[in-house]
């Protein structure tokens, strides 16, 4: 059988939970088995680097179960990432939709390069609509549980995405991407080959 390492497809399926700072854990998302989590093992950006670390080596049917810090998994929370927004961008025709933007609500937004984000709205007042774009585990601990369902050879087109270096470094890479599984020292890029 064929195992994780460096430039093979993987497809895992997982439960993802929350875990509190007393130890208690509440289940936030499963995977679907029609909908597995795919990647291109070190090429695919924006792995959380311990769920990849932990599968590396592992064939089709192996488990894994981990615990991600949350500063390793999506990160403390940012208060950069909290925005006042003008009411008047939330008023489609004429009117502004009070049934839809209000606390507690998720607001599909776009950003000015033009990439679809999420966004909670925290506030509304006459003026202003506060929103927070945190993901929305940010600031927690995480769990990881599931299993490997597929391993193989990655196809040229998923080892050569469209941008960056094909390492997952985003273009900054200077070599050294032959390492095997990329389960090296550095925790910014799965190829080891990023500074």
């Amino acid at each position: 059988m064929e195992k994780i390492e460096l430039g093979k497809y993987v497809e895992l399926g997982y439960d993802l939970y929350e875990v509190a700072a007393d130890g208690t854990q509440k289940l936030v998302h499963q995977t679907d088995v029609n909908d597995p989590e795919r990647f291109v093992y070190g090429v695919t950006p924006g792995m959380i680097v311990p769920l990849e670390k932990a599968v590396c080596g592992l064939e089709a049917g192996g488990e894994f179960d981990i615990i991600v810090k949350c500063e390793d998994a999506f990160g403390p929370q940012d208060p950069e990432q909290i925005a006042e927004l003008e009411r008047d961008i939330f008023v489609v025709d004429g009117k502004f939709d009070e049934s839809q933007i209000k606390p507690g609500a998720i607001v599909p937004m776009m950003t000015a390069d033009g990439y679809r984000i999420n966004g909670l709205v925290t506030a509304v007042s006459l003026t202003h609509v506060t929103m927070d774009f945190n993901h929305p585990l940010a600031g927690k601990d995480v769990r990881f549980a599931g299993k490997i369902l597929t391993v193989r050879d990655a196809t040229p087109e998923e080892l050569n995405p469209s941008h960056g270096c094909g390492c997952g470094c985003h273009g900054d890479c200077e070599g050294g991407c032959d390492d095997g599984c990329g389960c090296g020292d550095d925790d910014h890029c799965g190829c080891g080959g990023c500074h």
